[in-house]
């Protein structure tokens, strides 16, 4: 044979007529690509429709004039910017080619809905603002009812109403975060949807809008310009430079529409689909097992058929070139099969987010090449990765093999892997432990845990034998000869057993980590309230998220007021530069504060800091290089610097934040003033049942905001984190329906090897309980095995992870290891183990007795 012909069509013979031993293969493949295929078309139509969205909203506005700098604080990419002067309009307006322009105020305002719940506020803003008239200049579309004519009327976009069974007509409460008694006269759409994303919109007059959403008259967020005929948006920004005042800026329309889509569908959409990403990785990585796995069974299966074509003549590269092929064929075909299930993903996503409260932007599915191109190659490219080290091991077989039989496999155990093994794992538990104790550093501690899994993936092999025999041991004595039997058959081979664990192994660790990781977090928010707030009660805004108004800054001094509280305080929240650096401050009452929060130990004073003094947290102090008595220069957003002196340096900041200022020092600059937190102690004698009534009865007054003890605040503060475990759970489900179809493919190619011995056993009488029992409890000793594996990784990647965030963070990390929900992982992934035995078990006691024994 002088080229890969021969071998080539032998092998797509092969693989014609034994299209069962690569089912697993071609289903591991296109559930791995159909999940990539379907992220990336939707990522595509969400971010087109979020275009066409904006789009259609600000196709009547032709230039926008804001204020030229913002102020943006750590962890936040949107900055707070400063108000122009809304009598700027009547100026731009008489510019040559100008055809209107109008006043954009907007701010916080958030709804409350018909049964006296809040409506939105979980993550997208809930907004409000002055209903323009001009309706090019408008984003929203009036779709039902009339504009806002009087004080206390409101529009509000379709979506909210919606959400809060509101109707025309409705009286409702709109926290400004004061509380404001609206009626709802008009519905809107935006960009003909009923709502952008989860955000709410509330347009009230323009008098309204300055009296409840900005500090004083007179002031806007913007100008929105429309341009008069023949005047483009470009020239129309020319025209504008002249007259507005130093700081202003104008933007074209199409800029301000890209910048808005780039907020929402840029932020939102790159961190969704990149978490979404890295699932499709995992899934592909537990399918890399899965498949290679296959290939090296159907290799070793195939010995004296490959020994026998290079005693022919067959060359080394012809027998590798045409395993490879068939691994490639199957690539191909079941990568094509991916990317139609992924745009029926991504179709079945356009349907399923309204009915979740998400609106996918209406219009038909974007397909791109890149979306179609990319899962293409990555599936094809995983298959015959996967499948190069069986090939090559194929290409190696030596002509002679034809004459004897396979021995099994025990290579998985030998004396140099292990030595390999160790060592790698050695290396990954001091870069760890280095990278998280000794000198914190994120890389070192990820490279430590990436080592972590190669060594145990290397280790598995030595691992399997050992673990088997554990694991295995209590088999004998309760399920007898059955039992022994599944033990013995998953000791034959510690390579193919360690690699079909490996693919669960993965997909358990990745889910153990994320429990970890989830259960550390709440164990630090607990840890967190438990050490810093002191308060009885606490009355807050959204545990996460954007959203909400906030609370009113009010409500503390009236809840102070009642007999029942001997202390109320108010956080509020406020942004400046200290020192040229973004900084975000905490607003409130310093002598309060300290009764109702521990803040360590304190140097200075927190009952001076008066109208021009500021209290600083111990590392920002260090890291500025500030200390008791120093002085600090602070840009405000409405563009006035002051100077300030450090008159306290207290020891922690995870409730409090790291800079404190009071709101005399705060009111001249505010925006729209806020709370984020009012912490309530209750004087002596006083129940938490008595008090909480008293509180909540004042805060019904305030936007009916919610009101929890100390244990309730700390359950509701981590809520999001079982929302997050909820969603990574069902997205790793699939990763481990890849690592059980690996399981239940490498069993049924196995039986296939032992189809003479299964025969010999009926023969011998064994029945077909007894041989279905053996089967399902040789793939519940290698799910175990897997499971097992998964378990202790993910619990030291989990702990890798927690510490490394602990190193980069100012907030204290407590790691925690919880039992229950590891438990239920652990059965979850032997109980399936046991599932995926249950079809190659039916099919190995189906097998006619005589035809097997006779089978060579």
């Amino acid at each position: 044979m002088t080229s890969l012909a021969p071998a080539a069509r032998l092998s797509l013979t092969s693989l014609r007529g034994h299209k069962r031993r690569f089912a697993g293969t071609f289903v591991a493949v296109l559930l791995g690509v159909a999940f990539l295929a379907g992220t990336l078309v939707m990522g595509d139509t969400l971010r087109a429709g979020f275009d066409t969205m904006f789009g259609n909203a600000t196709r009547g506005t032709d230039a926008v004039v804001r204020a030229e700098n913002t102020i943006t604080t750590p962890g936040e990419s949107q900055g707070v910017r400063q108000a122009v002067d809304s009598g700027l309009a009547d100026r731009i307006a008489r510019v040559p080619g100008v055809a209107a322009a109008e006043p954009s105020i907007e701010g916080a305002g958030q709804l409350v809905g018909k049964d006296g719940d809040p409506v939105g506020g979980q993550g997208p803003p809930t907004l409000a603002g002055n209903w323009i008239d001009d309706t090019a200049l408008n984003p929203y579309r009036l779709a039902e009812g009339r504009a806002p004519a009087r004080s206390g009327e409101v529009v509000v976009n379709r979506g909210a109403a919606e959400s809060g069974d509101l109707k025309i007509g409705d009286t409702t409460t709109l926290r400004t975060p004061d509380p404001v008694e609206v009626t709802v006269v008009g519905l809107a759409t935006f960009g003909g949807e009923d709502g952008m994303a989860q955000t709410t919109f509330t347009g009230m007059t323009r008098a309204d809008a300055e009296k409840y959403l900005t500090p004083k008259p007179g002031q806007a967020s913007s100008i929105q310009v429309r341009a008069g005929p023949g005047t483009g948006q470009a020239e129309l920004v020319d025209a504008l430079a002249p007259v507005l005042p130093r700081g202003v800026e104008a933007i074209t329309g199409q800029e301000a529409a890209a910048e808005n889509s780039e907020m929402i569908s840029g932020q939102f959409l790159t961190l969704f689909t990149t978490f979404l990403l890295v699932f499709s990785g995992v899934a592909l990585l537990v399918a890399t097992f899965s498949i290679h796995n296959t290939f090296a069974i159907v290799v070793a299966q195939r010995t004296r058929e490959n020994a026998l074509l290079r005693a022919l003549g067959a060359s080394r590269r012809q027998v590798t070139g045409a395993t490879l092929l068939e691994a490639g064929a199957v690539a191909v075909v079941a990568s094509l099969a991916g990317l139609a299930g992924g745009i029926a993903v991504a179709a079945g996503l356009q349907a399923l987010f309204p009915a979740i409260g998400f609106p996918f932007p209406e219009g038909d599915l974007v397909i791109s090449g890149t979306s179609m191109l990319l899962p293409l190659a990555v599936g094809v490219v995983v298959c015959a990765a996967s499948a190069l080290l069986p090939a090559v091991r194929a290409g190696r077989t030596a002509p002679l093999a034809a004459l004897r039989e396979t021995a099994v496999d025990h290579s998985g155990a030998s004396r140099a892997r292990a030595v390999a093994g160790t060592a790698l794992g050695l290396s990954a538990v001091g870069l760890a432990l280095f990278g998280v104790l000794a000198d914190p550093s994120v890389w070192l501690a990820g490279t430590g845990a990436v080592l972590a899994l190669v060594s145990f993936v290397v280790l598995g092999p030595v691992a399997a034998s050992r673990a088997i025999r554990v694991i295995g041991g209590p088999l004998d004595r309760l399920r007898g000869v059955t039992g022994g039997l599944a033990r013995r058959n998953a000791l034959r081979s510690p390579k193919r057993t360690a690699a079909t664990a490996s693919a669960l192994m993965i997909g358990v660790a990745v889910v153990s980590l994320f429990t970890v990781f989830g259960a550390s977090l709440k164990a630090t928010m607990d840890q967190t309230v438990s050490r810093s707030f002191a308060g009885d009660i606490a009355v807050s805004t959204p545990s996460f998220g954007a959203g909400g108004s906030g609370l009113s800054p009010r409500l503390a001094p009236a809840l102070a007021e009642r007999p029942e509280v001997a202390t109320a305080v108010g956080l509020g929240r406020g942004v400046a530069e200290v020192n040229g650096e973004g900084r975000a401050l905490t607003v409130t009452d310093p002598r309060a504060l300290a009764r109702s929060f521990d803040l360590g130990d304190v140097q200075g004073t927190l009952t001076g800091l008066g109208d021009d003094g500021i209290a600083v947290t111990r590392t920002e102090a260090d890291k500025r290089h500030l200390k008791v008595g120093d002085r600090a220069e602070l840009a405000f957003t409405d563009g006035k610097k002051d100077t300030f002196t450090v008159r306290a340096v207290y020891g922690r900041s995870e409730l409090v934040g790291d800079y404190v200022v009071t709101r005399e020092a705060w009111t001249p600059h505010r925006a729209q003033d806020s709370d984020t937190l009012v912490s309530v102690t209750f004087e002596d004698g006083v129940s938490t049942a008595e008090g909480k009534a008293a509180v909540s009865a004042v805060a019904k007054d305030y936007g009916n905001p919610e009101v929890q003890t100390r244990d309730e605040y700390a359950q509701a503060s981590a809520g999001g984190i079982d929302m997050m475990l909820t969603l990574v759970y069902a997205l790793l489900a699939l990763a481990v329906l890849i690592a059980l179809l690996g399981i239940a493919n490498t069993l049924t190619l196995a039986l296939h090897e032992r189809t003479r011995e299964l025969g010999l056993l009926r023969a011998v009488g064994q029945t077909r309980a007894q041989l279905r029992a053996m089967v399902r409890w040789e793939s519940v000793l290698v799910a175990a095995f897997g499971t097992a594996g998964g378990l202790a990784l993910g619990g030291f990647l989990g702990w890798v992870l927690v510490k490394a965030s602990d190193g980069a963070s100012d907030s204290a990390f407590a790691f925690a290891l919880p039992p229950l929900p590891l438990t239920v992982v652990a059965l979850v992934g032997v109980v399936a183990g046991a599932l995926a035995g249950l079809r190659p078990a039916r099919r190995a006691a189906r097998l006619d007795v005589l035809r097997a024994i006779a089978t060579e």
